[in-house]
Formats: C-alpha cells, structure tokens, sequence
C-alpha cells in the first residue's frame, strides 16, 4: 500500500491539544499508524542520569495518529486529502485541494 503522508511532508493538525498547528514529518511510525511531527504534541520526560546523559527534564515531540493530521496544500497551507494519479507512467502523488502533483516527477 502507498503511504499518502510520508517524511518531510507539510501537515496541518485537525485533532487534539494543537489543532491548528502546521509542522514537517520528522518520522514516520508506519506499523504503529502514528507519525512524529515537528513542534506538535511536546511532552516533557524526567530523565534519570547516565553515563552519557545528563539528569533533568527533558521535552520531546511525541508520535501523534495518522488520522488526527492532514497533508497541508502546497498553494494555501489548508488540510486538503491525497489522491494518486499516472504522470507519464509513473504513479504520483497529488493534493485534491488544487490538484497540484506532490514531489517531483522523473
């Protein structure tokens, strides 16, 4: 199956404590349905010392569902869905707002 949203991808997020909020893909959980976005869902951990690592509060982007985020329209920034369509035998993927291909076409 195709990922419709993948990493570095521009999204805007329709559910939850930061609904609103627009941010890149950093990761993509795709066995668990969950995707990490940048600057959205930060969660704060209090982080015992190591050897490597120092002691204190440390604050994080937590993965967030699949279903709370769309892909964020390359003209105007709006949530819009992603379909797939053929450009010149090869399968594309294209944001249904404007119709405009996302990524590059070889």
């Amino acid at each position: 199956m195709a990922a419709k949203i993948k990493k570095g991808d521009k999204v805007v997020v329709l559910a939850g404590k930061d609904k609103g909020k627009t941010g890149e893909v950093t990761k993509v959980l795709a066995a668990e349905g969950r995707l990490v976005v940048q600057g959205v869902n930060l969660v704060k951990k209090h982080q015992k010392q190591t050897q490597t690592q120092e002691a204190g509060i440390r604050t994080f982007e937590a993965p967030i569902q699949v279903s709370n985020v769309a892909y964020a329209d390359p003209t105007d920034g709006k949530a819009t869905k992603v379909g797939f369509k053929v450009v010149d035998g090869k399968k594309v993927r294209f944001a249904k707002r404007s119709g405009e291909v996302i990524g590059d076409v070889k």
